[in-house]
C-alpha cells in the first residue's frame, strides 16, 4: 500500500450496514450519527419515511433505506442508528442498520459502480472502494431522494411544526 499518500487525499467516509452489504458516505455530508427515537408517523408520507423526529427543535424526517432500496424490513436493535446529513437545504435523517466505523480511503481503490449493482438502483452509487478485506459501496444520498421526493418532505417537516406550535 502506498505510505506516502498524504492525508489531504484520502476521503474521509462513514460506513454503515444494510441487509449485510457495507456502504459509505462522504464524512462531510453526515451532521450527526443518532440512535433511533420516537419516530413519528405521517399521513400520506411516500411508503419509504418512516416519520418525522424532533432533532434538537428541528422537524428531521427520517428515510428508512432498507425501503428506499426495497430490501426486506427488519426490527430494530440495538445497532440501528440514524444518520443525519443535508441534501441540498433539507435535512433529513438515512435509517440503517449499524454504522460501522469512519474511515479513510484512497481515492485510487475506488472503481466506477459495476453495471450490475447489487440489487440496489446504480443511480445511487458513486463507486465501489476494493478495500484490503471488503467491498464498500459508495453512495451518493443526494440522488436517494428524487427532486420530486425531496419536495414532498418539506410539507411533512411544515405540517409536524405548524401542529406542534
Amino acid at each position: 500500500m502506498q505510505q506516502q499518500t498524504s492525508r489531504t487525499q484520502l476521503l474521509q467516509l462513514v460506513s454503515f450496514l444494510i441487509e449485510n452489504e457495507e456502504f459509505g458516505v462522504d464524512i462531510l455530508n453526515v451532521q450527526e450519527i443518532i440512535r433511533p427515537v420516537d419516530i413519528t408517523r405521517v399521513p400520506n408520507a411516500p411508503a419509504f419515511v418512516e416519520g418525522v423526529i424532533n432533532l434538537r427543535g428541528r422537524i428531521v424526517p427520517v428515510v428508512d433505506l432498507r425501503k428506499r432500496f426495497n430490501l426486506p424490513q427488519r426490527e430494530r436493535d440495538k445497532n440501528s442508528r440514524i444518520i443525519v446529513v443535508e441534501l441540498g437545504d433539507k435535512i433529513v435523517g438515512f435509517m440503517v442498520d449499524a454504522v460501522r466505523e469512519v474511515l479513510r480511503v484512497d481515492p485510487s481503490v475506488i472503481e466506477p459502480p459495476p453495471e450490475l449493482a447489487i440489487g440496489i438502483d446504480a443511480h445511487y452509487i458513486t463507486g465501489v472502494a476494493k478495500l484490503e478485506d471488503r467491498l464498500l459501496i459508495l453512495l451518493d444520498l443526494e440522488r436517494i431522494l428524487s427532486e420530486e421526493e425531496k419536495h414532498h418532505l418539506q410539507p411533512l417537516q411544515e405540517a409536524t411544526e405548524a401542529e406542534a406550535s
